[in-house]
């Protein structure tokens, strides 16, 4: 099953606004569903039941000494950059709790042979984008909302989900809940 590392982060007014800006460009996007919104923390890919209740224990021990905490979904950005946008995300912001809990995750299950990160950038991604088409109208919204607030969230729990990949989109599972 295909898997991931979580952080559930919900649908909010503001973000509702920057999805009607967004596709009232024209550009081709592909926009992330509302109820899909999320934080990931580690993208796991193909893993099997076994690896499930490891992966579990290493989320344990990276949060065994974190306690709930707020983020602030703040600004918004591309990845790889402005001059060549695929990604469209919402930066978040924390004491950096996410970046600890990230650290942890990436370290214990390396020893199963998962591929450490380079570096994390704690982001939700809320669109792809595919070909150059009007990025100009794109670009105007990242600059207009670069610093622009989208709420806040209180951290309560981090998520190993699922994700089945179907025509009209992923749809998430969740497999295991860590409270913090």
């Amino acid at each position: 099953m295909r898997a991931f590392i979580a952080i559930e982060v919900g649908f909010s007014h503001e973000m509702e606004k920057l999805y009607r800006m967004l596709k009232e460009t024209g550009a081709k996007l592909k926009m992330v569903e509302p109820e899909n919104i999320h934080l990931t923390i580690k993208f796991l890919g193909e893993i099997d039941e076994e690896m499930v209740r490891k992966v579990k224990e290493e989320m344990m021990n990276a949060v065994s000494e974190v306690k709930p905490f707020r983020g602030i979904l703040k600004g918004i950005g591309a990845f790889p950059g402005k001059n060549r946008i695929r990604v469209i995300w919402i930066g978040f912001h924390d004491n950096g709790e996410v970046v600890k809990i990230s650290k942890a995750i990436d370290e214990g299950i390396s020893r199963y042979g998962f591929k450490k990160e380079k570096s994390y950038v704690p982001h939700i991604t809320i669109a792809r984008m595919k070909g150059g088409e009007r990025k100009e109208k794109v670009l105007q919204i990242i600059e207009e909302y670069e610093k622009k607030e989208f709420g806040e969230i209180e951290c309560r729990e981090i998520k190993l989900k699922k994700s089945i990949l179907t025509p009209k989109g992923p749809i998430y599972e969740d497999l295991e809940v860590v409270e913090l």
